[in-house]
């Protein structure tokens, strides 16, 4: 006698479609860079040779750093250091 095999049935599984891809963004070109770049605000000042010590410009006292920046900005424009 000739023995019958079992038969399986497997189930059949439908695939997902994947979701479609983003379409990925389109490249900037890259710029040349300046040889310099200006100061930012347009502001360029130059202490270059100036023989004034901290203490001749702001005093022997201490102050807060409000104080300091209206008289170094008084300095400079007394001095004309800036270039505006």
């Amino acid at each position: 006698m000739a023995v019958k095999k079992k038969t399986i049935k497997r189930k059949t599984t439908t695939k997902k479609k994947a979701a479609p891809k983003k379409k990925a963004a389109p490249k900037k070109k890259a710029t040349k860079s300046k040889a310099k770049k200006p100061a930012f605000g347009g502001y360029a000042i130059s202490f270059a040779g100036r023989t004034e010590t901290a203490e001749q410009i702001f005093g022997k006292k201490p102050i807060a750093p409000s104080e300091m920046t209206k008289k170094i900005w008084a300095f400079v424009k007394s001095k004309r250091l800036s270039n505006r």
